[in-house]
């Protein structure tokens, strides 16, 4: 453990709560290969270059922000894709604004042929998983509206995972 964060809570008050209004802002990704990489996030799902740095690293975004995704060759050009049971990045989780919007990229997927890890409704969103070329793993979801989140009478939210009804999904483009 790094010697600055071995006693870093010792101090800390246990109530502190992070604002509400917080956000991700982006996640940068080590990628082996940039211009594989942007096939599959630009090409492929869409994303806008914001900022190129030479062949060592891209900014891309959705709807013009500075960047949600940062891919990188810094330390990782060429190199293997990262043990799976290590510690790191499970995944990257792309937020689509609608449920139609979920079943654009999934169809575009589907057309492509590109592989799928897995599908899933936790309650509260419906996903897709897959792996980007680096076997980053990736969820495109939606969120549903909250008041169809699965509360208990309680208040207290209960996600789970059960199977994903893709034809539903896929109906939403008709």
């Amino acid at each position: 453990m790094c010697r600055y964060f071995t006693n870093f809570h010792a101090n800390l008050s246990v109530d502190y709560i992070i604002p509400p209004n917080t956000r991700i802002g982006h996640v940068h990704l080590k990628v082996a290969d940039l211009d594989r990489a942007l096939s599959f996030y630009k090409d492929l799902l869409g994303f806008e270059i914001m900022d190129r740095f030479g062949t060592q690293a891209v900014f891309i975004s959705a709807g013009g922000y500075h960047h949600h995704i940062g891919l990188n060759t810094w330390y990782s050009k060429n190199a293997p894709p990262a043990p799976v049971h290590a510690a790191g990045l499970f995944h990257t989780a792309i937020l689509y604004p609608t449920r139609k919007d979920l079943a654009v990229i999934f169809k575009r997927l589907l057309d492509a042929k590109y592989p799928f890890t897995g599908f899933a409704d936790h309650g509260v969103s419906e996903a897709l998983y897959l792996n980007d070329p680096d076997e980053n793993g990736v969820e495109l979801y939606w969120d549903k509206p909250r008041e169809q989140w699965p509360f208990d009478e309680k208040g207290e939210l209960h996600m789970y995972t059960k199977e994903l009804d893709v034809e539903g999904l896929l109906s939403e483009l008709h």
